[in-house]
């Protein structure tokens, strides 16, 4: 199974102009969900003169339930928006909060299509 967590899901439609992962090891287990990775993904969506790039950074997290991409940020910020933004996440306890957010989010789903298929 494979979720976007899009507003738009036709944004995340291509490969992604950068990644970063963030957890790697397959190891990490939340609420029974193997988490396998986690990976921050940077599409670049347009240029303006003074303000730079527009860009959409989404986490990707891959568990033994299926994966789930969704969008942590976008606007506006900088050369180095998904170098400054994975730093964030590592530096302020915010891996824990994507991982839960997406094992929820797959739990739900999941549910949610078992009853629709009963």
């Amino acid at each position: 199974m494979k979720i976007i967590d899009v507003a738009n899901p036709q944004r995340v439609n291509r490969n992604p102009d950068k990644t970063m992962t963030l957890l790697s090891s397959g190891n990490f287990v939340e609420y029974g969900v193997t988490v396998k990775r986690v990976e921050m993904r940077l599409y670049i969506e347009g240029s303006d003169p003074k303000l730079g790039s527009y860009s959409l950074i989404t986490v990707l997290v891959q568990t033994d339930m299926g994966e789930i991409e969704s969008t942590y940020d976008e606007g506006y910020r900088g050369d180095n928006a998904l170098e400054h933004t994975s730093q964030f996440v590592l530096n302020n306890l915010g891996l824990s909060g994507i991982i839960l957010r997406s094992v929820i989010t797959l739990k739900e789903e999941t549910k949610q299509n078992n009853v629709k298929s009963n």
